[in-house]
């Protein structure tokens, strides 16, 4: 029986710096055993993060530890409790027998720094090695990690490489010094699925290599049922479930775990609705199973038409300003949606997606090629007739942090576009009109004197599809609009976007490179990959039988909880 090599007994901590005091974590314990995969999942706020970064005493300043203890076993049970350690002390740890992967890559190395470097500058922190010894090993841990040309990645810097490869320099990094105990926060969330899926498998490979335990944090259960062999649920600062995989995802016994496990788009079949936390807590209408023959659309009326449409990104120019290096994002496409319709756009980063959903919103412009919007090219439209199509048509960003501006409050957001394009005429009518769009998007008018900072992410993207339906655009594109959020928000958001579609009569393309989401959002589905379309059909079509040997590969990225 393997011994256990970490354990936490009642540890609560306590943000101070408000009033009343917040217990982010509230007597929480669990043992970690060697060689063991514990997956810690959560929605945000739910204090798993917290709960990692103590074991590492990397709390913010806001933060303490307000009780309890957190005792790492490293050797022939010898106890050190990391939480009476000094700063010094737990430097000569940390790195080195406990290390952690961060949820953001980018932001967690330095962007003047190559990523070699980075890596030696680790070593050297925690082993009695010269720089050629360092540099050899990193390079070894390059290939390890499974990363293509160890060398170039060695002399490169972040901005150079793609989120799969920072992420696994991140592992290198990690996997330098061979801890006893890895700490992996989020470290697939923001990737693709497959490249989630290449993540994964490298996770499991290496700590069977080195017998390391591992700690898993998600708000996805699908994700962590992957690799935890244990799993702890968290809710509000506390461990409300905790047993091993096969329990937790087939027999929960947590009304909150089961609704985690209920709110991800489902495998089996494609639902009315998503069920989310509240209809657990509140139970209502059951969620039922359509019929597998979702019909194309609502209308034969063709919205937008592609015809052979290319798009080339100049690379590099010469002294007169002509490109002699340039990159073909979108290559000889030709495409219709129709009125009503929800097109479902789905391929890896790169893959083209986002800009042709920009040249439909002639944020771009074509390299070749025309598109059609109710029977007008675009190409030729300017002025006036362009300012009205600005107004038919509408944009859903990926991040709901970024998209919207942090000054104003939310009235005043919602309210510029009708300022602007002067859909109202006096103040009172404005706000009148604000409340009812607030309203539609299930949000209550105290919202409105709140400033972004104050909403969380699922309250933030409310407020990102408000602003866009206050000049009730007939075409929205929503670019990822989801994919930064929790599962159980992420339901709600798509129930959200489901129900405007019916009550406006609303044509969507949903871009995304989650398949079980673009499934249950989509009507029919694009696959498209290296800037090509290559496949599309009706969604359950392409979902019970691809064609293409890319989109079986895309659908069995997928991570599953069903049985």
């Amino acid at each position: 029986m393997a011994e256990k090599i970490l354990s936490v007994k009642n540890l609560s901590i306590h943000f101070t710096t408000q009033l009343p005091i917040v217990k982010a974590v509230d007597h929480v314990s669990f043992d970690l055993k060697q060689g063991e995969s514990l997956g810690i999942v959560g929605e945000s706020g739910s204090g798993k993060t917290i709960t990692a970064l103590s074991v590492l005493g990397l709390l913010p300043p806001s933060a303490s530890i307000h009780s309890g203890n957190i005792f790492f076993y490293p050797e022939n049970n010898n106890r050190i409790s990391l939480t009476d350690l000094s700063k010094k002390e737990m430097r000569a740890i940390r790195g080195n027998d406990i290390a952690m992967i961060f949820q953001e890559p980018m932001s967690s190395l330095n962007p003047v720094y190559t990523c070699g470097n980075q890596v030696i500058e680790n070593i050297k922190e925690h082993k009695n090695l010269s720089s050629k010894q360092s540099r050899a090993l990193c390079l070894d841990l390059f290939e390890q990690v499974k990363l293509p040309v160890p060398l170039r990645i060695f002399r490169s810097y972040p901005h150079q490489l793609s989120g799969g490869q920072i992420q696994r320099v991140m592992i290198a990094m990690a996997i330098s010094c061979n801890p006893k105990i890895l700490i992996a926060d989020e470290p697939t969330t923001a990737l693709d699925v497959t490249v989630q899926q290449s993540i994964l498998q490298l996770l499991k490979e290496l700590t069977r290599q080195y017998n390391m335990s591992l700690i898993f944090i998600s708000h996805d259960l699908g994700v962590v049922s992957e690799i935890a062999d244990t799993i702890a649920v968290m809710n509000k600062g506390q461990i409300v479930e905790f047993n091993s995989k096969e329990k937790i995802i087939h027999h929960p016994q947590n009304i909150y775990t089961k609704g985690l496990l209920a709110c991800r788009p489902p495998l089996s079949y494609k639902p009315f609705r998503l069920k989310t936390l509240k209809d657990f807590y509140h139970p209502g209408e059951e969620n039922t199973q359509v019929s597998m023959e979702t019909p194309p659309g609502k209308s034969g009326e063709i919205l937008f038409s592609l015809e052979n449409v290319s798009k080339q990104f100049s690379l590099k120019s010469n002294f007169w300003g002509k490109s002699i290096h340039s990159l073909e994002a979108i290559k000889n496409i030709s495409l219709s949606i129709h009125k009503n319709e929800t097109l479902g756009l789905v391929g890896e980063s790169g893959c083209g997606k986002s800009t042709l959903g920009r040249l439909m919103l002639k944020l771009l412009n074509v390299t070749e090629g025309n598109i059609y919007y109710k029977g007008k090219k675009l190409n030729d439209l300017s002025g006036k007739s362009l300012r009205q199509f600005r107004q038919e048509v509408q944009i859903i960003f990926q991040d709901p942090y970024s998209s919207i501006n942090p000054k104003p409050t939310v009235e005043k957001i919602i309210a510029e576009p009708l300022n602007y394009y002067h859909y109202t005429s006096s103040k009172k009518e404005t706000l009148t009109k604000v409340k009812e769009i607030l309203n539609d998007v299930k949000l209550e008018e105290h919202f409105l004197h709140r400033y972004p900072h104050e909403l969380s992410g699922g309250q933030r993207q409310r407020v990102a599809v408000a602003r866009v339906l206050a000049l009730r655009p007939s075409f929205i594109v929503c670019d990822e609009s989801v994919s930064a959020l929790d599962v159980s928000i992420q339901a709600e958001i798509l129930n959200l976007l489901q129900d405007l579609k019916e009550k406006y009569q609303l044509t969507y393309i949903f871009i995304s490179h989650d398949f079980s989401v673009v499934r249950f959002m989509a009507d029919k589905i694009v696959v498209m990959r290296q800037g090509k379309i290559i496949e599309k059909g009706a969604s359950d079509k392409i979902f019970e039988a691809p064609q293409n040997q890319y989109t079986k590969i895309l659908l069995n990225s997928i991570p599953g909880t069903q049985p």
